[in-house]
């Protein structure tokens, strides 16, 4: 076991600059030999302490260490090409929905669910359904709206065949509750919050129960005629007190908000609750596939299958599969809004979050968020996406198109005692024949940590000459050899800034030619990874 373990974990390290996980070790070690499931607790304490060693070696130890074992042949690793088959799905048939609540920003867990469901549109030759759940009017602004669409339909590339708001369905709705009320199905209750609360838990029925169907449509016509203030009256479903799932205990469907909508104004102010919203729309888009993430939950499907046999509806198929996250990130709004009102976040595109706003800024290109979720599918285990599992996505697509450039952070002044060129050519982009101009001077920067390192040594200054490294530095050579290569700009340089992952602000230098970036380009600068600019000047890491 213990070799197995090693082996993995420098393969892993390797093919991720150093850095191994635990999480994608245990699974090469399962797939290898799969009898170690029987005593997997023990085989993940091993990888644990194996990665941590692993990990705190140098990538030429980790490469050393490795070629010990030989030749290793890579698993020939059979991956799905696309999604899945969705069940019961026909060509030209499927109707899926991207159902936001316009009450916060996206992240990338929304994202991939979105991306699922339009794919098997896509896939089906169907139609896909943008529909906005703004029926809570305390909860949605249009600065939400907008932000949807900014980041799902200009930056995802998602192009539904419709884009409906919930709250402009609001009468078709009080048709349908007064159906359910004419039928004694539903009922005006006029208890307290906390009663209500109450006598749910305990599984009793209220006196406002008991009232007829004439009463009842008479008190919904005084609610939505605004008879009753807030809190004083709801619609509540007649189901089963008596229930063990507690959502099923007379749900309230309707209730009473003054606070103006931001697009019905005043418009009004008798609102529906989600599951019985959410049934009408489904209805009324011609929904047929529900593709959600499990975080759902059996008991409110009991309840929403209730409301579309009260109402005869045709019931859609569901599919469930498992939460998206990333791992070490916050994704609650809430969390978020309080980081933002303390200050120690930026905003909601801070580096530090995983919201398409922040992944936006830091280069992750649209055609990864497909990728993933592609990858991903169906399965209804809880996802929890590793940050390299982006960064690697996003490598493939990015790296042929991003130029490279020279950043030193942290610059030392160093002076060479004989400059042969004023100017040095270097490759632009990985295996193609465009190169950059780099101007030569006498005064060269290098980073302090090369400085550091490499003191008194021969080193090569990147695409340039050889030099034993001080800060009068003696030119050895021009000629390639086998020694540290370290990337350099000389005093014709721009200064320019990277906002890090951390949130923290890099200040350094860069050569001339990074003014002809475009806002919103990425670029890799050697050596230490790849950025975007977001404008003139300024750049946000994207990932090595």
């Amino acid at each position: 076991m213990k070799d197995i373990v090693k082996k993995h974990a420098l393969l892993n390290a390797i093919e991720y600059n150093g850095k191994a996980n635990e999480q994608s070790v245990l699974g090469r070690v399962l797939a290898e030999k799969p009898k170690l499931k029987k005593d997997v607790k023990n085989l993940r304490k091993k990888i644990a302490k194996t990665v941590k060693e692993v990990n705190s070696w140098s990538l030429e130890k980790q490469k050393k260490e490795l070629k010990k074992f030989g030749k290793i042949e890579k698993p020939k690793k059979e991956e799905r090409e696309g999604l899945p088959p969705l069940p019961d799905a026909k060509e030209g048939k499927v109707v899926t929905r991207l159902p936001p609540e316009p009450s916060k920003y996206n992240h990338i867990g929304h994202a991939l669910s979105f991306l699922i469901n339009y794919m098997y549109a896509k896939m089906y030759k169907g139609k896909c359904i943008l529909r906005f759940e703004d029926t809570n009017p305390e909860r949605v602004r249009k600065e939400y709206v907008d932000a949807m669409k900014e980041e799902v339909l200009e930056y995802l590339d998602v192009k539904p065949n419709k884009t409906v708001f919930s709250s402009n369905d609001l009468p078709k709705m009080y048709e349908y509750a007064d159906k359910i009320i004419k039928n004694g199905k539903a009922y005006v209750c006029t208890c307290s919050r906390d009663e209500m609360r109450k006598l749910r838990h305990q599984g009793k029925a209220c006196k406002c129960r008991k009232i007829g169907k004439k009463t009842n449509l008479k008190m919904w016509k005084e609610m939505l005629d605004k008879k009753y203030k807030e809190e004083e009256a709801v619609l509540r479903l007649k189901i089963d007190m008596k229930s063990l799932n507690q959502v099923m205990r007379d749900p309230v469907i309707f209730r009473i908000t003054f606070t103006e909508h931001f697009l019905q104004k005043k418009k009004y102010h008798v609102w529906p609750l989600y599951d019985f919203q959410n049934v009408i729309e489904d209805e009324l888009c011609g929904i047929t596939h529900i593709l959600r993430s499990g975080e759902f939950g059996k008991m409110r499907i009991e309840l929403q299958n209730y409301i579309k046999d009260l109402l005869k509806f045709k019931k859609q198929t569901i599919v469930q599969y498992g939460r998206f996250g990333v791992a070490g990130t916050i994704t609650q709004g809430r969390e978020i809004r309080k980081l933002i009102e303390r200050g120690e976040i930026r905003g909601w595109d801070d580096p530090r979050l995983v919201t398409l706003k922040a992944l936006r800024k830091r280069g992750i290109v649209k055609e990864t968020y497909y990728n993933i979720a592609k990858k991903l599918g169906l399965n209804p285990t809880n996802a929890r996406i590793q940050w390299h599992m982006i960064a690697s996505e996003n490598r493939k697509i990015i790296d042929p198109i991003s130029p490279r450039f020279f950043f030193v952070g942290e610059p030392i002044e160093i002076k060479l005692d004989k400059v042969s060129k004023k100017i040095v050519k270097a490759p632009r982009f990985p295996g193609k024949k465009k190169y950059r101009k780099i101007p030569v001077t006498k005064k060269v920067f290098v980073d302090k940590l090369d400085f550091v390192q490499h003191k008194n040594k021969e080193v090569r200054l990147m695409h340039f000459c050889n030099i034993l490294l001080s800060k009068k530095a003696k030119v050895t050579s021009i000629r390639l050899k086998d020694i540290p290569k370290i990337h350099w700009v000389s005093s014709k340089n721009i200064k320019i800034k990277i906002i890090m992952p951390d949130g923290k602000e890099v200040e350094g230098l860069a050569e001339p030619e990074i003014k002809k970036v475009k806002t919103d380009q990425t670029i890799q600068f050697e050596r230490i990874g790849f950025a975007r600019c977001d404008k003139e000047g300024l750049f946000y890491f994207a990932h090595k």
